[in-house]
């Protein structure tokens, strides 16, 4: 915990380091996180479709998607959640660059992990 994924879609160019540690940073100082805890999965889409549009390689440019997803143990408050929502869409601004031409849509959730939720390590 915190579990961290990232999905997007072709069209956005490579996400720095900066980002990912920022982004760790980030979730440490406002969900009062354990640094080595944070986990950043990155996930790009094979086929993203925008709208009703049809999906051809001229779309995949036109449109860039990502969508930043962390899940937390429950406890934090929802002002403490939309804190770090709001923080991870400001570290998407200032980080993400889409491929020249190409909108981009961004979007972030903060969820509780499922009382079931267990981990190890080896």
């Amino acid at each position: 915990m915190p579990q961290i994924t990232v999905d997007h879609s072709y069209g956005i160019e490579d996400f720095p380091d900066a980002f990912v540690r920022e982004l760790h940073e980030t979730t440490v100082e406002i969900a009062g996180a354990k640094p080595e805890s944070c986990k950043t999965l990155f996930r790009c889409a094979i086929l993203s479709v925008f709208g009703y549009e049809e999906p051809d390689d001229d779309e995949v440019q036109r449109h860039a998607i990502v969508h930043v997803t962390i899940g937390l143990l429950a406890g934090r408050s929802e002002e403490t959640k939309a804190a770090l929502t709001e923080a991870v869409l400001e570290l998407l601004r200032k980080h993400v660059t889409p491929v020249p031409g190409a909108r981009l849509h961004a979007s972030a959730e903060v969820r509780e992990l499922d009382a079931s939720y267990r981990k190890f390590e080896s």
